[in-house]
């Protein structure tokens, strides 16, 4: 059982990996259509788009991977109603961890490694974040004054 927990557990983690990076390339991609890549147009408004752009973007990316989780969960019989699923597995995957449900023992190790692929990918969306933040910060530091509209 072990092996299919492991062999299954890979297969999620290749998965969420794969959707959040192309989740954050087609974020990326669209930033660098819609927005131009000089100082002069990071108006505050245009800013604000960007941040919440990213941010939204990033949520966005996180529920599909916690749904994936919470559909594995349904499917291997874990739990009855997905409502008890997606409590689990967003607990487990941002690993708050409260320990109110747990996985039987025939499946505990992914509850584990759901955690570990919640903190890489949260980590991953953290630095995306500072990154877009750091530039929109320094964009804005070096435009002119008055283009704050």
């Amino acid at each position: 059982m072990l092996f299919l927990q492991l062999t299954l557990a890979t297969a999620m983690i290749f998965g969420t990996v794969i959707l959040h990076v192309a989740g954050v390339m087609v974020i990326v991609v669209h930033l660098r259509r819609h927005y131009p890549d000089h100082a002069a147009s990071f108006s505050t408004a245009r800013s604000v788009r960007i941040l919440t752009i990213v941010t939204l973007g990033l949520f966005l990316l996180h529920t599909i991977e916690i749904w994936a989780w919470a559909a594995l969960y349904m499917v291997l019989g874990e739990f009855s109603k997905l409502a008890t699923a997606l409590y689990f597995s967003t607990v487990t995957f941002t690993t708050l961890g409260y320990g109110d449900l747990t996985l039987s023992p025939d499946w505990q190790v992914l509850s584990g490694i759901e955690a570990a692929n919640g903190i890489v990918l949260f980590g991953a969306s953290t630095a995306l974040l500072i990154a877009v933040f750091r530039r929109v910060i320094e964009y804005k530091l070096s435009a002119r004054p008055d283009n704050d509209a």
